[in-house]
């Protein structure tokens, strides 16, 4: 079937073009079942570095790159990258380019705005059974995706309600804070290298809580926060990513540094960078402190638009493309 999803500036229906579908379709449906073992095998650290090298730097990166050429006629912009295009001549380097963010993707004024940490494809969800978007146990399993010993986070999220941040593999892939705040707590948790796909979430459900993954939590009841509490920010890996870079910088890209506990973010400041593939931000906030923008809310619902996740999920879950440090929702209340 097809997936479509909905273009937030033109709030037209677009069908995605979803690469590989075919070949993540047979793992995910053929392999896990009749053959475990290699399944596991593919989604292993070392086999996703060996296609990350063969399809960005190897012998496979001149089909990929006919594929990126053709996003980039259709998506990447010149006046937005930092290095003219014809310096992009690797699969690599047009994946991990850094575009003019501070002039292309400007901030919202208000200051309790909370902004898309990435140019994704997005849906919002809910843990608390009483909201009409309650989602649980799709995406994700919420004590594992935290981190099981993590009572403490456990406790603060909830019931509280999440963005996923679908990233494919022509979008910029820096990731930018989502919101301003000290960083309470910054670890690693390991795991798989699953898909993101959406044949394959639907197919293995909660694999966001089976990747490996990085989790930034984010106090923003703080002097110069947001003020929407405590968020958590979870990068996750994905099939053909080999790792997430923490470089956050407060200027531009300009001297960059490793993420860790007691740092304070600025909003919308580029914080980490996915490695090539595809990938997956999961934000995370505590019950009754945010209210997601209004336009997004109504694209889950559309009823015209055929979405794998709503077959998969029984569900209507469909997508709203996001430019990252674009509004995605506000503060509730600051107390």
């Amino acid at each position: 079937m097809k997936h479509q999803y909905i273009e937030r500036e033109t709030r037209k229906i677009k069908t995605e073009y979803l690469y590989g579908d075919k070949v993540v379709r047979f793992l995910y449906s053929g392999i896990k079942e009749s053959a475990p073992w290699l399944f596991r095998q593919l989604t292993s650290a070392k086999i996703t570095w060996l296609l990350s090298y063969a399809n960005y730097r190897g012998f496979l990166a001149a089909r990929m790159k006919e594929y990126l050429d053709l996003q980039r006629n259709l998506g990447i912009s010149a006046e937005e990258c930092l290095e003219p295009l014809e310096l992009l001549d690797t699969p690599q380097r047009i994946f991990e380019r850094k575009i003019r963010y501070w002039q292309c993707r400007p901030l919202p004024n208000d200051p309790a705005a909370i902004v898309s940490p990435a140019d994704a494809k997005m849906l919002y969800g809910s843990l608390a059974e009483t909201s009409n978007i309650f989602i649980k146990g799709k995406y994700f399993d919420y004590e594992e995706m935290l981190g099981g010993n993590k009572k403490t986070w456990l406790r603060a999220f909830d019931r509280g309600d999440f963005a996923v941040f679908r990233l494919t593999p022509e979008k910029y892939h820096y990731n930018h804070s989502p919101v301003a705040g000290k960083v309470l707590d910054f670890y690693n948790i390991s795991g798989s290298y699953h898909a993101c796909n959406p044949s394959a979430v639907v197919s293995l459900v909660t694999p966001y809580s089976k990747n490996k993954r990085v989790v930034t939590i984010i106090d923003t009841d703080v002097k110069g926060g947001t003020g929407v509490g405590l968020v958590a920010m979870i990068e996750v890996v994905a099939l053909m990513i080999g790792d997430i870079v923490q470089c956050y910088s407060k200027k531009e890209y300009e001297n960059p540094v490793s993420v860790g506990t007691g740092m304070f973010l600025e909003k919308g400041q580029p914080k980490s960078l996915f490695r090539p593939g595809s990938s997956t931000v999961v934000l995370m906030f505590q019950s009754g402190r945010v209210r997601l923008a209004d336009d997004i809310y109504a694209n889950m619902f559309n009823p015209l638009a055929e979405s794998i996740y709503g077959v998969g999920f029984g569900k209507s879950l469909v997508e709203t493309e996001v430019m990252v440090r674009s509004f995605i929702a506000s503060s509730i209340n600051n107390s």
